[in-house]
């Protein structure tokens, strides 16, 4: 088996940043009222700027796969040519079309001039994880000698106020209800569009920083919690999920079927537990000291969740210091499948690094609570 290290990271965020005051004249209005629940939850996430690849007519600017593309154009450079790729692999949550695949379009924007092999990841904040996986995985067995791995999402199409105002009209008449199901509106105030991209080799770069991937491990807990953030369905009283295929077509707008909704109930019971007893599964696993750890990323949706995951680590005998963690959410907001990866690359980038170093990465996943960890050493 080979080992595999990060020899390069790229991002790529659409636009300027957009202020928290601006993100309605990207958005636009639902039912031409202001939202009563935006202050409230942009309060308790701490984001102070996102990225969207809209303009103020919510007009798209950029696609999901051309967002990829410029982001994976950053890894190209004297030593490593678009002609030298072997794989593509690219996880997203937004994926511009349901077929072909992601990792199709993004293929065909990077008009490399050759056949390659491509993988697509699906799924929420672990379709990134996934698809730097079967990366690693890869080069690891030398079925290649590297891998562009990705994380991408672009999510403000999903959140425009045209998407909901279907179903505006049926909650109109019921005063002592929301305009909009907050389940539903909790995540425009959430969300954010961009893309982060690895480059993965089987030798380190000589005068470069380099990670080297010492494990990348996945835990689900499906069997034991029902799906908490979903789209493309409707939750049932028993916890299932009905599929948008089930439903007449006239019932996808006025339900809003479509749109990315979490419960946020389950959201709050199970994420920072589910999240420390897997990272805990793999300290032992890999017999682990918390105290080696110099740097820990963790992907979080809001800053509500910061200290009760540190707490929550802790209760597993995974107390890490506050200076050892970092995050970059108030920054870029939250970009789902991307976000580590493009904090990863903050950092690889950001000139702190020293050989040696410890880099522990954390990922949870609401979906259905799917959660992934990875260790790398800086050398």
């Amino acid at each position: 088996m080979n080992d595999v290290f990060i020899t390069k990271s790229s991002i790529y965020l659409p636009n300027g940043p957009v202020e928290n005051d601006e993100m309605e004249d990207y958005l636009g209005l639902v039912n031409n009222k202001s939202s009563k629940a935006r202050s409230l939850i942009l309060r308790n996430n701490g984001i102070k700027t996102r990225y969207y690849a809209l303009d103020k007519n919510q007009k798209p600017t950029h696609t999901n796969a051309e967002i990829t593309a410029k982001a994976i154009n950053g890894l190209f450079d004297e030593n490593f040519k678009k002609e030298d790729l072997q794989l593509l692999s690219c996880g997203t949550t937004s994926a511009d079309q349901i077929q072909p695949s992601h990792a199709s379009m993004v293929h065909g924007l990077l008009n490399n001039g050759k056949s390659i092999e491509i993988n697509t990841s699906m799924g929420l904040c672990n379709a990134g994880m996934n698809a730097f996986n079967y990366g690693f995985l890869s080069v690891k067995a030398g079925a290649s000698e590297n891998a562009v791995c990705t994380g991408s999402e672009r999510f403000s199409a999903w959140m425009t106020a045209d998407k909901f105002d279907h179903e505006v009209e049926n909650l109109k008449q019921l005063e002592e209800k929301p305009i909009v199901a907050f389940k539903r509106e909790f995540l425009r105030w959430m969300l954010s569009d961009g893309a982060g991209a690895f480059r993965l080799e089987n030798k380190p770069r000589e005068g470069d920083v380099n990670l080297k991937i010492e494990f990348i491990d996945f835990y689900s807990y499906a069997h034991e919690i029902e799906a908490c953030m979903y789209a493309g369905a409707e939750k049932q009283e028993d916890g299932s999920l009905k599929s948008w295929a089930d439903y007449p077509s006239d019932e996808w707008l006025k339900q809003s079927i479509f749109s990315l909704k979490q419960d946020t109930r389950l959201l709050d019971e199970y994420i920072l537990k589910k999240g420390a007893q897997a990272l805990r599964a793999s300290f032992d696993r890999h017999n682990l000291n918390p105290d080696d750890m110099d740097y820990v990323l963790a992907h979080i949706s809001s800053y509500y969740f910061k200290d009760g995951l540190k707490d929550a680590f802790a209760d597993k005998g995974m107390d890490f210091p506050a200076e050892k963690w970092y995050y970059n959410l108030a920054e870029v907001g939250n970009i789902g499948a991307g976000s580590i990866f493009i904090a990863t690359a903050e950092l690889m980038n950001s000139g702190k690094l020293k050989k040696g170093e410890k880099i522990l990465l954390c990922i949870p996943e609401s979906g259905r609570f799917a959660y992934s960890c990875a260790l790398l050493t800086v050398c």
